[in-house]
């Protein structure tokens, strides 16, 4: 592969202790975490401990010192690398930056220790049943009496949702105004009222729990409103580019782990290798990982200096998520039947791969995006 220029020293001393991480602490164990559908809690203390919560949180509060989204690339490549799906970018890339942006220093002072250190797992609650992407037409409710809200209501389809201790949980605070009457208010899971449902069974991403979530008559204290109320909407579209370049980056690194697997096949299986249209097959996937590497590179490195436009980071979702499927399912055809086992590196990396292209916006809304950007 070619060499990327966008890491430094520091970033590859970081690469090394996450990589060391993966695959001596949670691969060997991961099998065990795939049943229970998620891991333990000493994998998020663990996580804390090696500064891979910390991502962008200043030292005060426990943070990865100087570290910026590149270090959460990183650490997505080497989940891909080891074959393993975690709910970190759930905290670090999705929930982190609410709290980063929009609480106040009361607020950051409670919370971010806690998360950065591993003891305290989070959740984004947007999700509702029926809903899908019109967040406008949100249901869950919370009516503010004193010095506290009142929240009724349900979410699905939440990410760390049976983990959780801290969800951000998208209300309407002012029903009839649209999406223009969405907060977002920090949940304690243990507040009385708060409710886990099922957990969801998928069809990949199996360590990574999805769950849904009731709220009945649960009484949240207005001090864990999220900045301004009925600004939730604008909060929730602001980290919409990172949410987005985070599956991109992630779909990515799957792709170029996916192919490096399968070139090791062939290497191995010489008959097969020496074939030429095995060769050209790994040869074209080699081409399209090359190019998503420069878009998703580029990306990241727009992101660092905050100039990621959110057309641009729906570019590198759309193409990065397709490549992903399209690498794993071609793959998959060249190992054969050894790669149709749920157990196998190709067969996870294969149902893993599907819901790249729905979550966080499906790949047809993302056409949308771009074409609106276009003109058209």
């Amino acid at each position: 592969m070619r060499e990327r220029a966008i890491f430094g020293a520091r970033h590859e001393s970081f690469r090394a202790v996450v990589r060391t991480f993966f695959e001596s602490e949670v691969a060997p164990e991961y099998p065990k975490w795939e049943r229970a559908g998620y891991p333990p809690r000493q994998f998020w203390l663990r996580a804390g401990e090696l500064g891979m919560l910390g991502i962008g949180v200043p030292d005060r509060y426990g943070g990865l010192e100087g570290s910026s989204f590149k270090h959460s690339a990183v650490i997505t490549e080497e989940a891909q690398r080891a074959n393993v799906a975690l709910g970190i970018r759930v905290q670090t890339d999705i929930c982190m930056p609410y709290f980063l942006h929009y609480a106040n220093d009361e607020q950051k002072d409670r919370w971010l220790p806690d998360l950065t250190a591993g003891r305290s797992v989070c959740a984004l609650a947007m999700s509702e049943p029926g809903v899908g992407s019109d967040m406008k037409a949100m249901a869950t409710t919370a009516e503010r009496d004193g010095d506290h809200y009142v929240v009724n209501g349900a979410k699905t389809f939440i990410s760390n949702g049976m983990t959780a201790d801290l969800a951000v949980v998208a209300v309407k605070t002012d029903p009839a105004a649209g999406r223009h009457g969405i907060s977002l208010l920090v949940v304690d899971t243990e507040t009385d009222g708060f409710q886990r449902g099922r957990k969801l069974e998928k069809v990949g991403l199996r360590t990574q729990d999805l769950a849904e979530l009731a709220f009945t008559d649960m009484v949240v204290p207005a001090e864990n409103l999220l900045g301004e109320e009925n600004n939730g909407f604008e909060y929730l579209t602001n980290n919409l580019a990172q949410e987005r370049l985070s599956i991109g980056v992630s779909a990515q690194a799957a792709a170029a782990a996916t192919l490096e697997r399968t070139i090791a096949w062939a290497q191995e299986h010489r008959d097969a290798g020496a074939q030429q249209s095995v060769k050209f097959e790994l040869a074209g996937c080699a081409a399209e990982v090359a190019a998503g590497q420069a878009l998703a590179d580029g990306a990241i490195e727009a992101h660092d200096r905050a100039e990621l436009s959110v057309p641009d980071a729906a570019l590198v979702k759309l193409f990065c998520t397709e490549l992903q499927g399209r690498v794993s399912d071609r793959c998959m055809q060249l190992i054969g039947r050894d790669a149709y086992d749920r157990g196998s590196d190709g067969g996870r990396a294969f149902v893993d791969a599907r819901v790249t292209r729905i979550y966080g916006g499906s790949s047809e809304i993302m056409k949308v995006i771009i074409a609106k950007d276009l003109g058209l």
